[in-house]
């Protein structure tokens, strides 16, 4: 077990497999078989000796777990693979063997595996944000004109749309998704420069070994060296963190949407009708049961979440590192960073799961409603009124009315259809068709589905548009 027990839970499988020892290990030594292929390629070294380096270039032939403990004292992991692939090599071909880590740094091989592994984790999470947005997609799709109700302060407040709330949730992980792009393509760079950076032990084919070498890694080489300007690197580090405060957003808000007291997501359970608990028949919601998968979920996108920020706080604090290398800069970044990825696409895989297997109940969607008395629409009244009787009067008599519901004399509806009895202002001007507009519960949510419509047609082109283009 290579991650604490508390905090692997908070990851996915693959993830787990794309950052095990054996994989960075494996990303290392890809790094050196790939440099001296291309150095072979060039010129540089002799291509026997490229070939008798890179075929003993596996991990497996290699007591992953010395490596490891060996990096403790190294001050990286990348000087003890490089030894111990010296030494090898040196069994079979003492000449060979000289040419391991010819021209280049540990750092090198540090940040290009970093690099590799990065770009794998990034199409784990790539593909499950836009799965996770296909889902609130297709959610959206099949629930028209429903209505919610909205809450400011975790209070109620008005009514919207389920389609207004699903835009919310969905547009933030299009964004992600289309800026994690971005960014990778800005900072998945071969990162090739000896030990300061100039290549100066390869002369006159230090260009031609790098062009080389980023071909054998299908990665793109940058102007200069980037061992302590970790700009981009950083920039893409931030923009994972973003996802997961847009995950933990989602993970929130279907969280509190499961309660039991608000039951307006629940999963469909299907009972054997000789269940000992008394249901039967074909499925039934079950919100105090059903909520428990999904609130698993969203407790994993959360705790990934909220841990986070402080790695993409630590990532800033590495920025400062010092002249052409630096000292304990970039170990302390890496540390921070494999955990990062490990726990971004924890939360996004927990959401994505969460949100297969629940349901929209519409039926608690509009108890909800119905439950606050239709004090919901007392802005909506004074918008009514304002016209006739100015705004200030409008509050004022609204804020009356509603004081009547709170102390339980009648829905407000009720209390409106006498307001022209109570102003004279009021008589023949107010019609009964324009109350009933004002607290039209599927009016209110057609007008927030308005609102969203062509949103929810971009985001739909948007997404079409990165699942056509596969990015890694």
């Amino acid at each position: 077990m290579w991650v604490s027990v508390f905090e692997g839970f908070l990851s996915t499988p693959e993830m787990l497999q794309v950052f095990h020892p054996t994989a960075v290990v494996q990303a290392m030594m890809d790094f050196e078989a790939a440099l001296v292929r291309a150095q072979g390629r060039v010129g540089v070294i002799p291509p026997a000796a490229a070939q008798a380096i890179a075929g003993l270039c596996r991990a497996e032939l290699y007591d992953v777990g010395a490596l490891v403990m060996a990096s403790a004292s190294a001050g990286s992991l990348a000087k003890p693979v490089v030894q111990k692939i010296t030494e090898t090599v040196a069994l079979f071909d003492p000449v060979a063997a000289g040419f391991v880590e010819w021209g280049s740094g540990s750092q090198d091989m540090a940040d290009t595996a970093m690099v590799l592994l990065t770009r794998r984790a990034l199409c784990l999470i790539d593909e499950d944000v836009l799965a996770l947005s296909e889902l609130l997609l297709d959610l959206a799709d099949a629930n028209p004109a429903s209505p919610v109700l909205a809450r400011t302060s975790l209070q109620p407040n008005q009514v919207s749309s389920l389609r207004f709330r699903v835009i919310g949730w969905l547009q933030p992980l299009l964004r992600a998704a289309q800026s994690l792009r971005h960014s990778a393509d800005s900072a998945l760079l071969l990162q090739f420069g000896g030990e300061v950076g100039t290549l100066s032990a390869l002369g006159d084919r230090a260009d031609a070994v790098t062009a080389a070498l980023a071909d054998e890694l299908r990665l793109t080489a940058p102007d200069v060296p980037w061992h302590t300007q970790r700009d981009r690197w950083v920039r893409l580090g931030s923009e994972l963190g973003v996802l997961c405060g847009s995950l933990g957003k989602l993970a929130r808000d279907v969280s509190l949407l499961l309660q039991a007291e608000i039951g307006e997501f629940a999963e469909p359970l299907r009972v054997p009708t000789s269940s000992p608990d008394g249901f039967s028949g074909d499925s039934v919601r079950r919100p105090a049961v059903a909520a428990k998968l999904g609130a698993t979920g969203c407790m994993q996108a959360l705790a990934a979440a909220q841990r986070v920020p402080q790695r993409v706080a630590s990532l800033l604090t590495c920025m400062t590192q010092e002249h052409e290398r630096s000292l304990g800069g970039w170990q302390a970044e890496q540390a921070e960073w494999s955990g990062l990825l490990l726990q971004a696409h924890g939360s996004v895989r927990a959401m994505l799961q969460a949100m297969q297997v629940l349901q929209v109940v519409p039926s608690r969607m509009r108890r909800n409603i119905e439950g606050q008395h239709d004090l919901v629409f007392s802005e909506a009244l004074v918008h009514l009124l304002a016209p006739l009787l100015g705004r200030q009067d409008a509050q004022s008599l609204v804020a009356g009315l509603c004081a009547r519901v709170a102390a339980g004399e009648a829905p407000l509806r009720v209390l409106a259809g006498q307001l022209p009895t109570m102003d004279d202002r009021l008589q023949g001007r107010l019609s009964a068709a324009a109350l009933d507009a004002a607290f039209d519960v599927h009016r209110a949510a057609v007008l927030a589905d308005t609102r969203v419509a062509n949103a929810l047609v971009t985001a739909r082109e948007q997404w079409a548009s990165l699942i056509d283009r596969p990015h890694w």
